[in-house]
């Protein structure tokens, strides 16, 4: 069996460099690379191959299209190498680990997004050791999943969320405890990472049909109704307060939340808290959201439920299999489905 990985490079702050602008994506990392790195470091990445996508990304610019264009391409090379590393942008990268783990259901080696918060080309850059611990870990056949690999942590992808702008710990999973550890050793904890199961990539084209609506105190109708009136909208992530609760004072929210509904809008309500999980119904409050159908998203993050909601929506699948598949864990997004 090979141990050749395929590094995919997208763009991001791991392979910027200064402009008078500020930093900007740079072409030929493989180049940067291999002349910013020690022949002896350089030789612990090999075998490795390496693509660049024809036009990088800043990752704040991330769009659906380009989550399918990476599913397709890990896809079309998956039996050729051991297992993956992404490259990309931190601002957004949470979002493409998610939507990948939804698209790339099956697994059987690992995918792991890393990059940096210092470009590889500037003193005290985090981007080696990330670059180094991603590559480890994706030579671990016993990993099945999607992965964020970030200040030596090893995440599940679809748990994990960006947490600092600045610190070299960006990332952390607040519900879901690290798969994996690099210290002096890799430590890769198997209790915590997903079993082996049949491949089954669904690759659709994805498209832009869901909303998020975060609440807060005095919200306004116009902000409800951008969110939840649009006939375009067919999905809505709703970020609430504590355990799931909505203001259900607020006559205007609850009667948009209605219409939609009976539109046959689907309506997902995740916390705004950071960690803790949606029960809907332990306060009267919530109880009405139970009541319209909407469905209880439990710990998912709001990167996980706006990813798996919109590819279940471009998947070609009835209303009744997406409500399904919403409450149960399609690959380790909620904790207790």
């Amino acid at each position: 069996m090979t141990s050749k990985i395929l590094i995919i490079y997208t763009g991001g702050t791991i392979g910027m460099a200064p402009s008078d602008a500020g930093y900007k994506p740079q072409s030929h990392f493989a180049d940067l690379v291999k002349t910013s790195l020690n022949s002896t470091v350089y030789k612990t990445l090999a075998p490795f191959d390496m693509i660049e996508l024809d036009t990088l990304i800043d990752s704040a610019n991330i769009q659906l299209h380009h989550w399918t264009d990476l599913a397709k391409l890990i896809s079309d090379h998956y039996d050729d190498y051991a297992g993956f590393v992404i490259l990309h942008g931190t601002d957004t990268m949470a979002y493409t680990a998610s939507a990948l783990s939804f698209m790339l259901n099956g697994l059987d080696k690992p995918v792991i997004l890393t990059g940096s918060q210092i470009p590889l080309i500037q003193p005290r850059s985090d981007a080696t050791n990330n670059l180094l611990n991603a590559v480890a870990f994706a030579r671990e056949p016993r990993i099945h999943e999607v992965c964020v690999l970030f200040d030596n942590q090893l995440l599940r992808g679809n748990r994990a969320t960006k947490v600092h702008t600045s610190a070299l710990r960006a990332f952390d999973s607040p519900s879901c405890k690290p798969i994996g550890h690099a210290g002096i050793d890799i430590e890769y904890r198997a209790i915590t990472a997903l079993p082996a199961k049949p491949k089954d990539f669904i690759i659709p084209t994805l498209t832009p049909s869901v909303s998020q609506l975060v609440l807060y105190p005095g919200i306004s109708n116009a902000v409800i109704d951008a969110a939840l009136l649009d006939p375009t909208v067919k999905g809505v992530v709703m970020s609430s307060f504590g355990a799931g609760n909505p203001p259900d004072s607020n006559e205007h929210l609850m009667a948009s939340l209605a219409t939609a509904s009976a539109r046959g809008v689907i309506i997902v309500n995740i916390t705004l808290c950071h960690a803790g999980e949606v029960i809907q119904g332990a306060y009267a409050t919530g109880e009405t959201l139970n009541a319209l159908g909407i469905i209880a998203g439990a710990d998912m993050t709001a990167e996980a439920a706006f990813t798996k909601l919109t590819v279940l929506l471009s998947s070609g699948m009835s209303q009744e299999a997406i409500r399904s598949q919403l409450t149960q864990s399609i690959c380790g997004e909620l904790s207790n489905a």
